[in-house]
Formats: structure tokens, sequence, C-alpha cells
């Protein structure tokens, strides 16, 4: 939900570039088949309902139809991804909810988040984070995210851990500005979809220069979209979004201490020579 919201405020930024007025409302609902109470609703039941309203530039009826589509945006060419808001419905999606939107041109945007409510939790332990959840480093880390506000939390949640970030808002750039001093990078934390160059083809392009280069991937989508990406799977080392800091850190952590031969995603293969000997 933190990637919802941070989606749909970064979204509205966008939209009131002269300035303007983001609220953000939360309230327990009601809807009720025989009353309704919105132009757009869920099907009756209880609900926490979360307004993200803006008082930007507003949309027409078209870009609203294809708002949520994957690619789909309406900002200049490297402004956006057209990702943003298709990672907000696919994340009130999964946590079985419902996402609506009204707009009108020159007077503002707002979405409706309609979230199941839970009556009665299932009981957990809370627990204090240990000194364990926030493992100190000092490596070197090349950090690869293309929106700048979640590229910018995560640099200081790792650097707040200790370690040296290094910073690229796509694959290609981060080949452009630190391919020359790879050996200096102990670990890759990388977004998978991304535009010029995605998460799975710089692994690639880095493993072919460092076969041992430990990497981890980052991704809010389905394991479809993944996949259309291209390139390796990169499972074990993936961090499905959202996640908390303490898990990105824990992760980091665990990653670095894996020998350098046991590195999830493009292991090494079998020297050429010996597997060519066998075969004759």
């Amino acid at each position: 939900m933190e990637t919802v919201l941070l989606n749909l405020a970064t979204n509205a930024r966008d939209a009131m570039p002269d300035g303007g007025v983001l609220s953000i409302e939360t309230t327990h609902v009601e809807v009720v088949a025989a009353r309704r109470k919105w132009s757009q609703e869920p099907p009756p039941g209880s609900y926490v309902r979360i307004v993200v309203r803006d008082t930007g530039q507003g949309m027409d009826a078209e870009t609203q139809r294809h708002l949520f589509e994957p690619f789909f945006t309406t900002k200049q060419g490297g402004k956006g991804t057209g990702l943003g808001l298709s990672s907000v419905y696919g994340g009130v999606e999964q946590n079985h909810g419902q996402v609506f939107v009204t707009s009108e041109l020159g007077i503002g945007t707002t979405f409706s988040i309609f979230l199941p409510r839970i009556e009665n939790p299932k009981s957990s332990e809370s627990r204090p984070t240990s000194p364990d959840d926030m493992s100190q480093g000092t490596e070197t880390i090349l950090l690869v995210e293309d929106e700048n506000g979640v590229r910018r939390m995560l640099r200081e949640v790792l650097s707040k851990a200790g370690y040296r970030v290094w910073e690229a808002e796509n694959g290609a750039k981060a080949i452009e500005q630190w391919v020359g001093q790879i050996k200096q990078i102990d670990l890759v934390v990388t977004d998978i979809v991304m535009p010029v160059m995605n998460g799975l083809k710089l692994a690639e392009e880095l493993r072919s220069l460092r076969p041992e280069l430990k990497i981890i991937f980052m991704s809010g989508h389905a394991p479809e979209m993944i996949n259309s990406q291209g390139g390796s799977d990169p499972a074990p080392d993936l961090l499905s979004k959202p996640f908390l800091p303490s898990a990105l850190v824990r992760k980091v952590r665990e990653v670095l201490d894996q020998p350098s031969s046991s590195a999830g995603y493009g292991r090494a293969a079998p020297p050429a020579r010996e597997e060519h000997a066998k075969r004759h």
C-alpha cells in the first residue's frame, strides 16, 4: 500500500505543475445494494475507503479508459514509464480491493480505493526490530530504479545501514555511469521493469563482464509481466514490492554474505572446455 500511495501522490504532483492541493483521506464505509452513495463502488460489503484527490489538470474520458493499462502514459518522453498506475491497480487487486477514478479537465482527479474490511484479523505477535533486522555494512551497492521517489527512499535506507550507494535511473544509465568501476561494486539492487533497459537485461550485461556479481531484483509486477521482459529467471533473489526497509536491509546482508558461487541469478556455467572433453 505504501507503493500504491506513493505512485498516486507522484501522479498528483505531476498533474499540478503550478501547485495545488493533494489530499488523502480514509474512512470506513458500508456499501448497500439498495442505497448507492457513490457513482462508482464495489459490491455490497464492509470496506476501508482510501481517497486520493488532487486539484490538478484532470483527464478526459478517453485517457481515463486507458489509465491502468501497462505502459500507457500521457507524459513526455523520459518523464514516465506508464507503469505507475498499472502498479496501483495491481497492488489494490492483490489486496482483494477495487480502485475507481473520477476526473474532469481543469478541476482535478480523485482515486477511490475500496479494501475489504477485516473485522477479526488473525492475531500476530508484534516484535520490536532486532539488530539483525537492520544489519550494518560498508560495501558498495549499485542501486538501479526508475522511479525517483522510490530510488531516493531506497538510497536513504541503504545509506543509513552504512552502505556506499551509487545510483542510476535505468539499466542503460547504470552501464554508462558505472561499468568502468564494476570491480568496486559488491552488489547490484535493481528494479526489473524499467524503460530503455530493464533489470534482467542489465544483469546479463553486467554478468558478462563479471560472472560472480551478486544481484537483487525488485518488482511490484506479476510473474507474467516479469517474464515478458526477457532474460533469465530472477529467483531466488527477488524482493516483491512493496517491502519494508528492514526486509531490504536483511536481504542485502543475506546476499552479500553468500559465497560468490551461490549467487542465485546467472550462476557461472561449467567450463566449456571440460564439458567439450567429456562429450568427445
